[in-house]
């Protein structure tokens, strides 16, 4: 340090007196040095001699051989063990007219190939399943040039009884334009009247019932429009606090408007500007809103934990087409299975605190086998094996077969993809799957499985010669009746009618009983174009229980309940919801097959928050019954 920078310092000793100094203790700091590091060498080298010649001598093990083996796989059946269940279509001779307006120009626009739902329910009260499709509409851009385009609607058709249908849009105050997507069904003031959510490009819709065959838009009062720039899918009532009203859980997709859809550019070689995946577009988030039991509800999606974020980019993950209200626990709270397109599965389980912890990945249904994501669409939950394992089914992408997630026996939160062991993968990998459920087509106590399917693209077999636009749908019968005691069989014409596998551009789909016979029909939606409405005409001489609830202290239908049935050596469980498949809702009424062999068949009821309610048949039980569970008083 120099004198002139050091204020008050003065030094003892001439300069040439500190350096020797310095001098004499760098050759003592030396000396140190080097002796310190001779002794440091001499413990090492005296540390590995000892380890040397004091290590135990390792014995020599001969080589195992390993052989890998393959996942045990069931023997899946041939088609001989099928039952013939022939399904007809009845969609014009029944009265159903409409057309699905995807509004589709030219521009090749994303939302133009996604379709729409369709819903089963009772809206009139009067015992059977009336019918509801969403439409789209022309785009704004398109009607400023061509004023001439007509508006498109919704559609109600009213049920007779018999399978006959009657347009009652215009009347019902229904016909509506808005670019739809999906339909959710639930009596949300639980006055006994179910009412109509509708998801859209753009806001939703809320429409109550009034009771007298009209419906009124109470959106804006309820506080479930959501934005005005989000493009909502999939939707579902369930009661996520058990207070006894049915909340709402709202899929949205991707950030998308025109301008970011040319922006992305998506094209095919060989045939231009197409229809691509979401791969390039910005996820969202979902929406939840609490039920407040005034008619209103609150957007709780932040607080509750169901926005999740990439963990990279820290934008919004989500691109949900399809959302399962279901207990996977098996605690009394409905949780949510959500698909995801292009992105890991959503697990929400249910706190019980009005919040949800996300699990998709360490639940097992976050990806597939190899830990890779897929296009999934259309979701289904249920009990398909008649035992305890809770199993989810998802639609996919085109080239990705149709997952099977099954619950683990000692662990209700892991599960693992069996497609290929129930013999469903091989068979459903070609085609793209929309629509998805389990329903007993055959009604002999085993849910089988029905998908939807089509393609996006018009033109895909120009760059894919294995695939179609119009593909046929794809159905799987349960085999746990037979000796072969689990599994799928993949279904022919021969055996359900040439009917039912008719090419489509399939996108929703749902079941009910529509003519009062006990077995359940089907419909499908189809893109811009006619629906199909199909007949359940088995004549096997299975007997068959159908129940609704009426929740007296839970909601209204009795959703999130689970009813197990036991009839004989079987045992049956129905989830009580009516979010099914992809876009679209099914009946809230439970069936159950129950085969040619009757006896004493007990009934319980699992209500939602706990709490249960039996009954048992009596010994003389017809062959063909109704029994309605009306637990007054008790939930």
């Amino acid at each position: 340090m120099k004198e002139s920078k050091s204020e008050g310092y003065q030094s003892t000793s001439p300069k040439d007196e500190l350096e020797e100094m310095v001098h004499e203790d760098d050759t003592v700091i030396g000396h140190a040095i080097k002796w310190s590091v001779f002794t440091v060498l001499s413990l090492v080298i005296v540390g590995y001699l000892t380890f040397v010649l004091l290590k135990p001598q390792e014995k020599r093990l001969d080589p195992i051989e390993t052989k890998l083996v393959a996942p045990e796989q069931r023997e899946i059946p041939g088609e001989d063990f099928v039952p013939k269940v022939k399904f007809t279509d009845i969609t014009t001779v029944s009265g159903i007219d409409f057309v699905h307006n995807n509004g589709a120009t030219g521009d090749k626009l994303l939302p133009e190939s996604m379709g729409s739902g369709v819903a089963f329910f009772d809206f009139d009260g009067d015992g059977d399943q009336d019918l509801f499709f969403v439409n789209g509409i022309w785009w704004p851009w398109d009607i400023e040039k061509k004023p001439e385009l007509e508006l498109t609607t919704a559609a109600l058709y009213r049920n007779n009884g018999k399978g006959e249908f009657e347009d009652v849009t215009q009347r019902s105050g229904l016909d509506v334009g808005l670019y739809g997507m999906g339909v959710a069904i639930g009596d949300y003031d639980n006055d006994a009247l179910p009412d109509i959510y509708l998801t859209a490009v753009g806001t939703n819709r809320l429409f109550r019932n009034l009771g007298n065959g009209k419906f009124i838009d109470v959106t804006q009062q309820a506080g479930v429009a959501g934005d005005d720039e989000e493009w909502s899918t999939s939707a579902a009532f369930a009661d996520i606090d058990n207070d006894g009203d049915l909340d709402l859980f709202v899929c949205n997709y991707v950030r998308w408007s025109r301008e970011i859809d040319f922006e992305v550019n998506y094209t095919l070689v060989g045939v231009g500007r197409a229809y691509g995946p979401p791969t390039n577009f910005e996820g969202t988030f979902p929406y939840l809103f609490r039920n407040e039991g005034d008619g209103k509800f609150t957007d709780i999606s932040e607080s509750a934990g169901v926005q999740v974020r990439s963990s990279a980019t820290k934008v919004p993950m989500a691109k949900s087409l399809g959302v399962s209200p279901v207990d996977i626990d098996g605690d009394g709270w409905l949780d949510f299975v959500v698909a995801n397109d292009t992105v890991h599965n959503f697990v929400f389980r249910n706190n019980k605190d009005g919040s949800f912890k996300e699990m998709g990945g360490i639940s097992g249904i976050g990806f597939d086998n190899n830990g890779m994501v897929r296009g999934a669409m259309g979701i289904d939950a249920a009990r398909f094996r008649n035992d305890d394992s809770l199993g989810i089914g998802i639609g996919n992408f085109a080239n990705e077969m149709t997952a099977l997630y099954v619950s683990t026996p000692n662990n209700q939160l892991l599960f693992t993809d069996d497609t290929i062991i129930e013999g469903v993968g091989p068979d459903s990998r070609l085609l793209l799957k929309f629509g998805l459920f389990f329903f007993d087509y055959d009604l002999d106590g085993w849910l089988d499985l029905l998908t939807a399917n089509g393609h996006l693209e018009e033109e895909i077999t120009k760059v894919q010669k294995s695939q179609s636009y119009a593909q046929p749908a794809q159905l799987y019968w349960n085999c746990g009746g037979i000796p072969a005691k689990g599994g799928f069989a993949t279904v022919s014409s021969a055996k359900a009618g040439a009917d039912l596998f008719k090419p489509i551009v399939g996108r929703g789909s749902a079941f009910a009983d529509i003519d009062g016979d006990g077995d359940l029909d089907v419909a499908f939606t189809q893109l811009h174009g006619k629906p199909l409405l199909l007949r359940n005409d088995q004549a096997l001489g299975n007997h068959w229980l159908r129940v609704k609830l009426t929740g007296r202290i839970a909601n209204r239908d009795g959703i999130g309940a689970v009813i197990k049935l036991k009839s004989g050596d079987v045992t049956q469980w129905r989830l009580v919801t009516a979010a099914r498949s992809y876009l679209s809702q099914s009946e809230t009424i439970a069936t159950f097959g129950i085969g040619t062999d009757v006896r004493d068949v007990e009934l319980t009821v699992l209500w939602p928050g706990g709490g249960d309610r039996w009954c048992r048949s009596p010994s003389s039980t017809p062959h063909w019954w109704w029994n309605r569970i009306n637990p007054d008083g008790l939930q």
